[in-house]
């Protein structure tokens, strides 16, 4: 795996899209109108957001009645109870709740804030305010573009969908990749010598997380639409593997 004088290229002159709307078909547009056209192991990385308008996961508050523990726990974290519920909804566990704060295990296996589920660049409609869900399987969804764009360009691409998430013992957030297609998102670098001829023994680089975070820096996480990037000048042998395999079994895992 080599990165020296890799380039992220934030893609400008998406529109705001729609449930429904043809996400690969706008990617393409913007592509060409900067100018680029992706060759063999170019990645595009793409915003959750943008992904999930256009798959339609766009949820109205109005109409979601809050259970009875969902009423229970937005009294302890302060949240609005019809959010609540469709974290709930979202999620197979809750792991933490204090005012302000609900972690959760998503449905997919993440552990994040709110199910993932987020307020901020959605339209409010006519049936009032609405949030936005994580897609149904971002990997599937990756992979989903990377068909149409490898079609379009003759080429084997890279798709990473990413989020920004917290870390634990870590103020602010960071982009990674909840879906993935066309990279080896988990490189396991284990029995490889270092430079002293010792063989590593736990290393394991998040490759897909390291290119979404380079991406984010490019496209911004607030108000700058600019939902999409594209990296060039990245190589690997290691084997393509999705998003998930980024997830760290329960059972090895320390923190719950």
């Amino acid at each position: 795996m080599t990165g020296k004088g890799f380039r992220v290229l934030p893609l400008q002159g998406l529109p705001e899209i729609e449930p429904g709307d043809d996400l690969a078909g706008h990617l393409i547009g913007a592509l060409s109108q900067a100018g680029l056209a992706p060759a063999d192991r170019d990645i595009l990385v793409v915003a959750q957001k943008v992904v999930s308008k256009a798959e339609g996961r766009i949820q109205p508050l109005a109409p979601v009645e809050p259970s009875a523990r969902a009423r229970e726990l937005a009294e302890v974290t302060g949240k609005d109870p019809r959010l609540v519920e469709l974290v709930l909804r979202e999620s197979s566990e809750v792991l933490r709740a204090k005012k302000n704060v609900m972690v959760v295990v998503h449905r997919l296996g993440l552990v994040m804030a709110n199910a993932g589920i987020d307020r901020s660049n959605v339209r409010q409609g006519p049936a009032g305010e609405s949030v936005l869900l994580l897609p149904l399987d971002p990997d599937a969804s990756a992979y989903r573009l990377k068909e149409r764009l490898d079609r379009h360009y003759g080429a084997s691409l890279g798709v990473i969908i990413t989020d920004s998430i917290g870390r634990a013992w870590r103020l602010g957030t960071i982009g990674h990749a909840i879906g993935a297609a066309g990279v080896p998102s988990l490189i396991d670098q284990r029995g490889e010598l270092d430079r002293a001829g010792r063989p590593l023994e736990v290393t394991e680089t998040a490759f897909a997380d390291s290119v979404a975070a380079a991406a984010v820096l490019a496209m911004g996480e607030a108000a700058e639409g600019t939902p999409a990037a594209l990296v060039t000048g990245l190589t690997w042998s290691a084997p393509e593997r999705p998003a998930s395999a980024l997830l760290r079994p329960r059972h090895e895992d320390m923190f719950r």
